[in-house]
């Protein structure tokens, strides 16, 4: 195994370790917060290029599509309250 396999076989045994040892409660709160933040910051997206660098246009690109989205959630659940009348 290469440096790098070992690194990454260490970070995944301590990410189920942390995500194991977490109590319910406050912690899942604020892991789905945390979660939430990752998925709108396009952590996904760092290092998924070829040779692990990151494309900023594939950044900025998911993050305002992700935020577009959010957006257009609100949108259609605030449409629906009106169309229902509870608005």
């Amino acid at each position: 195994m290469n440096d790098e396999e070992r690194q990454r076989e260490a970070r995944e045994a301590l990410e189920r370790v942390r995500r194991d040892t977490e109590s319910v409660g406050s912690s899942a709160l604020a892991r789905m917060s945390r979660q939430a933040q990752e998925h709108f910051g396009a952590r996904d997206a760092v290092g998924a290029g070829e040779d692990g660098g990151t494309d900023p246009i594939e950044l900025w690109g998911r993050r305002i599509g992700r935020a577009l989205s959010l957006v257009g959630v609100v949108v259609l659940g605030l449409w629906l309250l009106i169309q229902l009348g509870m608005l």
